[in-house]
């Protein structure tokens, strides 16, 4: 137990809706305060928009009220967007113990905020987008080889014109990052009678019990399950290992008109490399929703490309989203609380990035 007798202070940092905020206050009132300050939050422009309006700008006022938040934190939801003066992040919190954030992906960010040595604990949002992502694999899977865009032409045209589509079983689905969007991905490709293959950096004991996976490669055969796969699904985190893995050498090693996946990050990807599959047919279909650069540049050739579906990092926000990573937050604020770290849900590891 906590012998601290002053209360646990938790800084929202992000948008949060009201209700989700009474929810982390009801978990142990009189032992945690819970500062949130809406008119510090930038308006969001979607359900579950963690970052709000770029054009916000705090006045002086509330930049003061800002920073003296940061500063009393023992505990965030949310990294802080780092201050455009350039103060370093770590300086502005310096009783903080604990952060649990709204994304999966956030080793590189706490590299780039200076804390990848520090003792705060981190907590990530991994496992609640598994449903969404799934959701948009197969959306784009089947927009694609159901050829809904020539439906839609002769839609347009009244014209009644049969034609024979594509299927998904009997097809195989290789799966790069076996973690549990990749699981959850194969789980419902098995639904659809698709022969699922996947590697990873390093499998663990679930994942090589995963009935889902008919076969698992080790990293060093990345390019033997990209020479079997027809569809090809990115679920793997940013790391300096996963950096462009797939390059102009994995390309080569894929089937000629593969589909390809990316709900991972755009980092890594060889952007002009696949510029070049995508024209070349290597790569026959690519839905991206993740990018390099992030928003995709105007100029960008993906976006003009018949076949290249471009989203904007969207894949995984949906109106559930707050209510599940409260759900996380609340588990790990009493497992803080009691001083059991250890039952603490994802929980960073900062050397590995995921």
């Amino acid at each position: 137990m906590n012998n601290d007798t002053a209360p646990l202070t938790v800084f929202i940092t992000s948008p949060l809706e009201p209700e989700h905020v009474e929810r982390i206050r009801a978990v142990a009132p009189g032992r945690v305060e819970v500062v949130y300050e809406p008119d510090l939050l930038p308006p969001t422009r979607y359900v579950a928009d963690h970052k709000g309006r770029e054009d916000f700008r705090r006045t002086p006022e509330q930049e003061a009220r800002w920073r003296a938040n940061l500063k009393r934190a023992d505990a965030l939801w949310d990294f802080p967007v780092p201050p455009e003066d350039g103060t370093p992040v770590a300086e502005l919190l310096p009783r903080l113990k604990w952060v649990q954030t709204t994304s999966s992906g956030v080793g590189q960010l706490v590299t780039r905020l200076g804390l990848q040595d520090s003792d705060i604990l981190v907590t990530t949002a991994s496992g609640i987008h598994c449903e969404p992502l799934t959701e948009y694999v197969f959306m784009a899977l089947l927009v694609h080889l159901k050829d809904l865009d020539r439906l839609r032409r002769e839609q347009v045209a009244h014209r009644w014109e049969r034609y024979c589509g594509e299927e998904l079983a009997g097809k195989t689905l290789g799966i790069l990052g076996a973690g549990r969007v990749g699981r959850a991905v194969a789980a419902a490709a098995r639904f659809f009678d698709m022969r699922v293959i996947a590697t990873d950096v390093q499998f663990t004991d679930s994942q090589s019990a995963d009935p889902a996976l008919d076969r698992q490669l080790p990293v060093e055969q990345l390019h033997t399950m990209l020479s079997e796969a027809d569809v090809l699904v990115l679920c793997v985190p940013h790391t300096p290992e996963t950096e462009r893995m797939i390059d102009a050498a994995a390309f080569a090693a894929m089937k000629d008109g593969v589909v390809l996946v990316n709900i991972a990050r755009g980092q890594v990807v060889d952007e002009n490399e696949l510029i070049a599959a995508l024209r070349s047919g290597k790569v026959g279909f690519a839905a991206l929703d993740v990018f390099e650069t992030e928003p995709l540049p105007i100029d960008s050739p993906l976006w003009d490309m018949p076949n290249v579906l471009v989203t904007p990092h969207s894949a995984s926000t949906v109106p559930s989203e707050n209510r599940k990573i409260t759900d996380f937050f609340c588990h790990n604020l009493r497992c803080f609380l009691e001083a059991r770290t250890g039952d603490m849900r994802n929980v960073l590891d900062k050397e590995k990035m995921f």
